[in-house]
């Protein structure tokens, strides 16, 4: 996705301009880019959105530090990379991709001369386009590991009557069961709330879930990465 413009009458989108504005003036000799990711690049920011800034200079360590408060009232999200490091990422595929593509394929270039965030956003295309299916699929397994092991807990946690635990541990079994999906399907999603909106795991109790679970290891399973095995399986 090409975003062209922003919504310059946005509030937050105006804080990201001064910020840029303010970054260039005191690190010019550093900076490469200054872009603008999440809901402000999308164009649908509102009340409760922040403003991800992502920083790219030259050299690593250089730049300003990256920082998370508030400016004016508006909570602020600097990531400060190099530029090697950042198309290291776009180039990498990891197990929480589904969380992190958007931030490669959607961001409005605030200060970008040389078209850098146009590199990073054709350097994960690339990415996307060579990987195996093999690749998500064992992704995907990792993320149903880690989904599965804490649905388990939650409902010991709840046997043992700690609710407010057990609220956290199901939170986390829903948003990995939501990066399966993602990898199952090659989607991307903005942050972990669209991820179990969009997937249809956001209200799932324990026993949803668990059908859920049950359906994504027989799908892993139908893709040759099954969930359980032999000993020997572990290591392959």
């Amino acid at each position: 996705m090409v975003i062209e413009e922003i919504d310059t009458t946005s509030q937050r989108a105006a804080l990201a301009g001064r910020l840029c504005d303010a970054i260039q003036h005191r690190w010019s000799a550093e900076v490469r880019a200054v872009g603008v990711c999440g809901s402000v690049a999308h164009g649908d920011d509102n009340e409760s959105s922040d403003v991800d800034l992502v920083v790219i200079t030259y050299r690593p360590r250089t730049g300003p530090k990256p920082a998370m408060r508030k400016v004016d009232g508006i909570p602020v999200d600097l990531r400060v990379l190099c530029a090697e490091e950042a198309l290291a990422g776009a180039r990498q595929l990891t197990a929480r991709w589904p969380l992190l593509a958007d931030r490669y394929m959607t961001t409005f270039g605030l200060h970008d001369p040389k078209d850098f965030f146009k590199e990073l956003r054709e350097a994960h295309q690339h990415l996307l386009t060579e990987a195996r299916p093999a690749e998500f699929s064992q992704l995907a397994r990792h993320n149903w590991a880690v989904a599965n092991g804490a649905r388990q807990r939650a409902v010991r946690l709840t046997q043992w009557y700690d609710t407010d635990a057990a609220l956290v541990t199901i939170a986390e079994a829903r948003v990995h069961a939501a990066l399966v999906a993602g990898f199952l399907t090659r989607t991307w999603f903005r942050n972990p709330a669209d991820a179990v909106k969009r997937t249809g795991v956001a209200a799932a109790d324990m026993q949803e879930l668990g059908a859920i679970l049950k359906y994504q290891a027989d799908e892993l399973a139908a893709r040759g990465r099954p969930v359980d095995g032999t000993l020997g399986a572990l290591f392959d």
